[in-house]
Formats: structure tokens, sequence, C-alpha cells
């Protein structure tokens, strides 16, 4: 049995749960999918270009494997995840012969069931209206990050009536796990070892509002800081809830990250309202302000889309002029993608794909230029690194390492990195800020330090 996992880290759990809920089944997991009975590959189904991207690994996978079985063998490919909720399963599986079971989000604790099926032959095809599957704490789970670090759902869903996106009509309204659940998951983790957990939902600031009446998130944190976990980091925080309570929780918790990452999408006023996002520039200006006072060293991430229909030079130009002031740590930009069903996609003013392209280079261009001054505010400062893996040995005998402060997030933002003569992954080591290589920092390794803190 064999898992491939495309698209974001919430993608990650769901395909992590299905490999705990297939090995207590009594399946193996091979990590080579040549060589496994089953194949199921997780999409994403996103946008375009994440679609694209699961239709053509699916069609590899398919077309390999059937070459690699002569006499008309199946395949025994499972498509599973957001591909077939965003267009129905049924409508998938009828473009994609090659898939012999085709099954949406909602069905991920059928898994089991579903691979039997299809080796013994069967075609499967579920196309479940239910909500998409959230787990809980009790449910197997087999990780596949390294054993320092684990992805936590804290949510699914999302209530926001953006009109680029599609995640509401894939994953459905916004629900919550029960905060017992979450920490019984990562005390967990934490006795296994894992040193990071990195909270995850569409919208991890509207946290607890379906349950308990009222944004959980700061209750959340205390309880968590108190499993034993080093660290603690927050992605996807809605900024409409992003409020003083929570900001006052991450300053005063050590465990916190001092890391938030704010999906703006923009900074122009008129395309804001044409996204029917929340907030202004003005609003963004204030909020960013407030988060650098409750926490002055805090790393800020967000991401913004370029080529929104309508969008004009102008406001382009108001996009770079914002990116210069607010100064982000870390910036990823998208050209929009027009999506079927979605309610931009019928906007006058759709933006040439060169054009969008352009403009998100110019974006890039104007934070590369920045981040000589946004990264060398953090030079000679005294940081813990987590130790992630091995580079090279250097003459002395020191390891070259890679690692991350609680500055960068994994996979996303740049690493750190350093020699140490004895460590293993997922150590913590102290060490100095001492230089910078592009999106990376280079570090001299003061006193060797087991930390539980980020500052």
């Amino acid at each position: 049995m064999a898992i491939v996992s495309l698209g974001c880290a919430k993608n990650l759990v769901d395909s992590e749960v299905m490999a705990g809920l297939l090995r207590e089944a009594g399946f193996a997991l091979h990590p080579d999918p040549e060589a496994a009975d089953v194949v199921i590959v997780n999409t994403c189904g996103f946008i375009e270009p994440a679609q694209r991207e699961s239709v053509d690994a699916i069609l590899r996978i398919a077309r390999s494997r059937a070459r690699a079985r002569p006499g008309g063998a199946r395949s025994n490919v499972v498509v599973a995840g957001c591909l077939p909720r965003r267009f129905d399963a049924v409508q998938v599986a009828s473009q994609l012969p090659e898939a012999d079971a085709v099954i949406g989000n909602a069905e991920v604790p059928l898994i089991a069931e579903v691979v039997r099926e299809v080796l013994e032959g069967h075609r499967v095809v579920m196309a479940d209206d239910a909500p998409s599957f959230l787990y809980h704490d009790r449910i197997p789970r087999l990780l596949s990050t390294p054993g320092h670090l684990a992805y936590v759902k804290v949510s699914e869903g999302c209530d926001h009536p953006c009109t680029f996106c599609t995640i509401p009509r894939i994953r459905g309204r916004h629900r919550s796990r029960p905060l017992d659940s979450i920490e019984r998951e990562v005390a967990a983790l934490a006795e296994r070892g894992v040193r990071e957990v990195v909270l995850v939902g569409q919208d991890t600031t509207l946290y607890g509002v379906d349950l308990y009446g009222r944004l959980m998130l700061p209750d959340l944190l205390r309880r968590l800081a108190r499993t034993g976990i080093a660290w603690i980091r927050l992605l996807y925080a809605y900024p409409a809830h992003v409020t003083g309570e929570l900001l006052a929780t991450m300053a005063e918790l050590p465990q916190v990250c001092r890391y938030l990452d704010l999906p703006l999408q923009h900074a122009s006023d008129r395309v804001l309202r044409a996204m029917r996002r929340w907030g202004n520039c003005e609003a963004y200006e204030a909020l960013i302000d407030r988060v650098r006072r409750a926490m002055p060293d805090v790393a800020l991430r967000t991401t913004f889309i370029v080529g929104f229909p309508g969008e004009t030079d102008r406001d382009v130009e108001e996009l770079l002029e914002f990116v210069e002031r607010a100064g982000f740590d870390h910036v990823g930009v998208f050209t929009y993608a027009r999506e079927e069903g979605t309610p931009a996609a019928s906007l006058p003013g759709q933006v040439p794909a060169v054009e969008k392209r352009r403009r998100r280079a110019a974006v890039m261009r104007r934070q590369q230029e920045l981040l000589p001054r946004i990264m060398g505010r953090r030079l000679g400062a005294g940081v813990p690194v987590l130790l992630e893996r091995p580079a090279r040995r250097s003459r002395a005998g020191a390891m070259r390492w890679q690692g991350r402060t609680p500055y960068q997030a994994p996979e996303v933002d740049g690493v750190t990195w350093l020699k140490v003569a004895r460590a293993g992954p997922g150590e913590m080591v102290s060490a100095r800020l001492a230089g910078m290589r592009g999106y990376d920092f280079e570090a001299e390794l003061a006193t060797s330090l087991e930390v539980a803190v980020t500052s």
C-alpha cells in the first residue's frame, strides 16, 4: 500500500489518517508506489494548476503501473481527496478511467473498505455530499513528517465568501475539533518526541466559535503550552479574527513561536472589496502595528493574489507600496486562477496570463529588494534552532546542519545553516544569527542547550 499526498498540510493530515486506518486494518505501507499493491493519490482541487498536477500524477502513476503489470492487470489506483469533491466523484471517474476507485474527502474513514473492494476487482465511486471528514485524537494516524514535527488540524472548512475561492465548496462550512481532543493529541505527540506542532485549518483564528460560542484559540494555546511540546506554530490566521487576547496569549507563552501567517491577498481597497475580503489597507496596517507592538520580534508571513479581474496597474502599485511599508519577513505571491463556479470567474476585466506573471514577478522582486533590511535586523540575535538534517561534514569534523528558527515555518520559508559537532534531528541548540544567504540564515553555535522557548 502506498499513499501519494498532494497539496497543502491539511491534505497531508488526511493522508496520514488514511495511512493509520490502513495499518490498523492490517495493510502494510510501502514507500514505493511502483511496488505497492494499491496506490492512493490524495489530490488537491483548490486551483487549476493544482488540479492539473493531481491529474498528471494520477495518469503518470497509473500508466507506469500498467506497464509494470503485463497482461491487462489493473493498476489499482485510488483517487481520493479534494479533486473528486471539487468536480464530483462520478464526473472524475468518467474522465479518469485509469482510476479503480474515486472517493472524496468525506470518505476518509472508509479507506480500508475501499482498498479491499479494489483488491477484489471492483471499481468504487463514492460521491457523498456529507461534510469533509474531521479527524479526532483517537483515530489512528501514521505521521509522514520527520519525527520532530507534526501538523495538527484544529478545524475544517471555511465560512468566508471570498469570490475567488473554492474551499467552502470543497471542504464545507467551518467546524472545530473539541479542545480536549486537540490537547490529548498534542500531549501524545510530545510523549513520542515531537518538538514542534503546526496548527492548521482553513481559518485557525475562527477556532471554537461553532462549539463554544466564542473565539477559543487563546484557550487552546494555553492548554497546549502545558503538554510539554517545545514549539507551537500558527498558520492561516484570517486577519478579522486576530484579537488582542490572541496576541497577548502568544506573547505570554514561550512555547508559541513568534510567527504569524496572515493571508491578506491584496492591499488595494478596490480589489479587496471585489474579493469580498475583510478590511482594507488601513485596517491591515493597523493590525500589523498591533501584532508588532504585542510581539516586537514577530515574524510575519503573508500571501497575495495578483491579476484578479479588474486589477489595474495602480492597484499593483498600491500593493508594492504596501509591501515596502509593511516589511514582511516572508511573502508568497500567486497569480489569480479563474475557477469555474466562483463569483470572480464571471467578473469583467480578466487579466491575461502573461500580465499576471509580470505582476507576480514585480511583487516578488520588491520583496527580494527588501530582504537585506528585513532579515538584517535579526543578525546578531541569539535564537534556538531546531536541527532537521545534516548536510555535510566540515574539515574540522563538525557537521553542517540545516535547521529552523522560530521565525521559519517548515517547507514554506527559508532555513538556518550552522555547524554542530554532535547532534541529531529534532535536537535544539542555541545559536547566534551571523549572516544571510538569500532567504536563509547562517548561524554560529552558542552553548548547546535543550530549550522549550522561542526567544
